[in-house]
């Protein structure tokens, strides 16, 4: 891909619908599982005019191929954490820095300049396995943040509560990232009432806890915590870029990233926004593939804001899981 298209993905307002045309058909021609998928449907590449008439790639082909423009030694390979007995996914990452450019950018978009954070990462599951794609980014904000008490907590609660008490107490502007289930057992060990920390939960029960409603699940932690909003990040192994909930339930996406949405009966029928499952393009994603069918199910609202409601029947439970509203 050339580097001016790469390098504009990220700096361009408008890069979606500059660029989606040029990374569609660098990935027809490259990407071997994904042409093959593109002719299995009857598509011709060239006559692609709009970007609900795209094909896009079922996310489980994730697990069971090699999804790649063309073949390169990765830098990394990011995995899905997955269940007992389930296939993981695999996402083969030829240029790591695309994926930090991506998720500063985005970071930088959504909340401002990170050097201003103490950044916290709650991720025992996450940080307990190799591969995962949430540690990278939570350890590459903290480096970037560089408040000598941004870090990750494993299950010291103790320890964690202190430092926040700490930083509550100089008004210092925190992020504290994490899965829900420990997200969860902190507040319920360790009651806060929080005026400078945003709590950002990615989702995840991993069947240690009783599982919740995403309002039943916000509601414990504002309780517990003090909170008015609990935030949400969105994103999973297949893709490169994050969405994020501000704690009204709707997720926006950076400029690079759109969600659409598929009819449950018909999956060529795409629409911009209405009732189904959810279609991703993350452009991003240029060295695999930027247009992904999800086994989310959700809402696409007029402004290209999007909820998540749960998962299709007999898809895998994911590890950065949305419950169920």
């Amino acid at each position: 891909m050339p580097l001016p298209i790469v390098n504009n993905i990220f700096q361009d307002a408008n890069a979606l619908s500059a660029l989606w045309p040029g990374i569609f058909q660098f990935q027809y021609d490259n990407n071997t599982v994904y042409r093959n998928w593109c002719n299995a449907l009857s598509v011709n590449a060239k006559t692609v005019a709009d970007i609900i008439a795209l094909p896009f790639l079922p996310i489980g082909f994730f697990k069971t191929h090699k999804v790649v423009c063309n073949d390169f030694l990765p830098e990394m390979i990011f995995e899905s954490s997955g269940t007992t007995g389930t296939l993981n996914s695999r996402h083969f990452i030829k240029e790591t820095a695309v994926y930090i450019k991506s998720f500063e950018k985005c970071f930088d978009l959504f909340y401002g300049n990170i050097e201003e954070y103490c950044v916290i990462g709650l991720l025992p599951s996450y940080l307990e396995r190799q591969n995962s794609s949430l540690v990278l980014m939570v350890d590459e904000l903290m480096k970037k943040s560089v408040h000598p008490k941004s870090g990750f907590y494993l299950y010291n609660f103790a320890a964690l509560k202190d430092t926040i008490t700490q930083l509550e107490a100089a008004h210092q502007k925190t992020i504290l990232i994490g899965v829900t289930y420990a997200l969860l057992d902190f507040a319920e060990q360790y009651p806060l009432n929080l005026g400078h920390t945003i709590v950002m939960e990615t989702g995840g029960m991993k069947g240690r806890k009783k599982e919740l409603t995403k309002n039943e699940m916000h509601a414990a932690l504002k309780t517990n915590l003090g909170l008015k909003n609990v935030h949400s990040e969105y994103g999973m192994t297949e893709l490169l870029s994050q969405a994020y909930s501000a704690g009204n339930g709707r997720f926006y996406c950076p400029p690079w990233m759109k969600v659409l949405v598929r009819n449950e009966q018909d999956p060529m029928q795409v629409s911009e926004k209405g009732k189904g499952i959810l279609n991703i393009i993350d452009l991003a994603n240029i060295y695999s593939c930027s247009f992904i069918a999800t086994d989310d199910i959700g809402e696409v609202f007029e402004d290209g804001s999007f909820e998540v409601w749960g998962r299709i029947d007999n898809s895998d439970i994911r590890g950065c899981s949305l419950m169920v509203i």
